[in-house]
């Protein structure tokens, strides 16, 4: 564990120096989803493999940089591109750039991801904001000798998304007049799309969208104490009696129309804080 410190640090050390911004928000791109950084003023961009003990991103439709910049005036670092738990990397490979983040003083963390809808009401291309969700992934980020100086060793999850700003996406989405569904993420290892049994047994357990990501960095994040906002991209239906044969293509070209919409939401809550 000395060992990963050591990394963290020198990622941090690293950025700071490279930088010279104190980032208050982080923005984790999801696949598909990179239509914010278009808009980041001011943008100082770090290529992960540039970045001392950063994991190298491999998922289709993540291009796998750091980026410093400003958001409506506000400092921000964003994400494009994250690591998955399929890609082979360990719940602490996957969840550096959040102990990163926390280290260089990230106070908001905000997160995307393309999902299936399991809900039969969802319509596909429309965004969801996370109220909960399900680790259903097998693993933790925090199993493990646990830093005192990065969080508690039982971190408390009753608020694993911020209410506070659950609030605020929804205003901001009255504001831009954009329809969003609100719902419980599952998260699953992947790499393989789920079966039908699957899908059915994650709606039972009440979940409303499926998805390989998310999970581990807001677990890490509010082990840190980072406050998160969570965004799915409905991207097809994962209804049994609907379910089709599915490919990552179709999924990365239904997020990167419904991550527009997601953009929006996501800067207008920005101005908000």
């Amino acid at each position: 564990m000395n060992q990963y410190v050591e990394k963290v640090k020198s990622a941090v050390d690293f950025l700071k120096q490279k930088s010279g911004v104190a980032p208050q928000i982080g923005i984790i791109l999801g696949s598909g989803l990179g239509k914010i950084a278009d808009v980041l003023q001011e943008p100082k961009k770090f290529h992960y493999s540039d970045i001392p003990g950063f994991p190298i991103s491999t998922a289709p439709g993540h291009k796998g940089e750091l980026i410093f910049g400003k958001l409506n005036n506000k400092d921000v670092v964003l994400m494009n591109g994250r690591f998955h738990y399929y890609e082979g990397y360990s719940m602490q490979e996957v969840t550096f750039p959040i102990r990163v983040m926390q280290l260089l003083g990230v106070k908001y963390l905000f997160v995307t991801n393309a999902s299936g809808g399991l809900n039969p009401v969802f319509d596909v291309g429309k965004p969801m904001i996370i109220t909960d969700h399900i680790n259903f992934m097998g693993d933790n980020p925090l199993i493990g000798p646990n830093v005192e100086e990065w969080g508690p060793r039982f971190p408390d999850m009753s608020e694993p998304y911020d209410k506070e700003l659950i609030k605020l996406a929804k205003r901001a989405a009255r504001e831009e007049k954009i329809d969003v569904y609100e719902g419980v993420y599952v998260a699953v290892t992947g790499p393989n799309f789920e079966t039908p049994a699957e899908l059915k047994m994650f709606r039972n357990l009440g979940a409303d969208a499926v998805g390989m990501s998310t999970v581990p960095e807001v677990i890490v994040a509010r082990h840190a104490g980072i406050k998160v906002l969570g965004l799915s991209a409905i991207t097809d239906r994962a209804v049994p009696e609907d379910l089709k044969p599915l490919s990552a293509e179709e999924v990365l070209e239904i997020a990167e129309k419904t991550g527009e919409k997601m953009a929006r939401i996501i800067l207008r809550v920005i101005t908000y804080l």
